[in-house]
């Protein structure tokens, strides 16, 4: 089988050269840094569901406040990364609000 060159997988150098994009490789303590970040995330977002889904006394400003300080803390760890923070925990913590305190 060939090798197959496809649109995403092209960047032009500034030579005008087109070349293969390749992702920087990370070093054994960088991806163990990033690991031990995503596992952080991971709990503040699981904790403060937990809250927010079980606290019968957490307003919805209170609630609100709470997503937004986890966002700020997401994108301050991850700062290239709020699309990826967008399609994978904003609709879940949205979800939650939703069901949590009737919104539509």
């Amino acid at each position: 089988m060939g090798s197959c060159d496809l649109p995403w997988d092209r960047q032009v150098s500034s030579e005008g050269i087109e070349t293969k994009a390749h992702p920087p490789i990370q070093s054994p303590e960088e991806l163990q840094e990033e690991n031990r970040k995503i596992r952080r995330l991971q709990t503040v977002i699981n904790m403060v569901m937990q809250v927010i889904a079980q606290d019968s006394t957490v307003t919805v400003e209170q609630a609100s406040e709470m997503l937004a300080d986890t966002r700020r803390m997401a994108l301050s760890m991850f700062p290239d990364k709020e699309l990826a923070f967008n399609l994978i925990y904003w609709p879940r913590l949205q979800r939650l609000m939703r069901e949590r305190y009737r919104m539509q």
